[in-house]
């Protein structure tokens, strides 16, 4: 199962009585956030769940896999994703 944006706003409908539109708006609000500070070249930490970094990464040598032509893999800025140590052991765990 994939949690959407769209399951989100319902929860918050569902457990903190937000109303529909404001809810959807709050998850849109939230995600733009994340982006913007990443963006940015800052780090986003969500204490408790993780945290979310850039990382550069240089050109190296590559090979294209359905014609096994070599190709050079141009540098490129990547967004990683940590787990917090609460996430770590609730998953660990298998709480729901």
């Amino acid at each position: 199962m994939a949690l959407t944006r769209a399951d989100i706003a319902d929860r918050l409908v569902m457990k903190c009585d937000f109303p529909k539109g404001e809810a959807q708006l709050f998850v849109d609000d939230f995600f733009e956030t994340i982006a913007s500070t990443l963006e940015s070249g800052e780090m986003v930490k969500l204490t408790g769940f993780g945290n979310f970094d850039l990382k550069d990464k240089n050109s190296r040598p590559g090979r294209n896999p359905k014609t096994g032509k070599e190709v050079t893999i141009t540098p490129r800025r990547v967004t990683t994703f940590r787990a917090g140590q609460k996430l770590k052991d609730r998953i660990a765990n298998g709480r729901n």
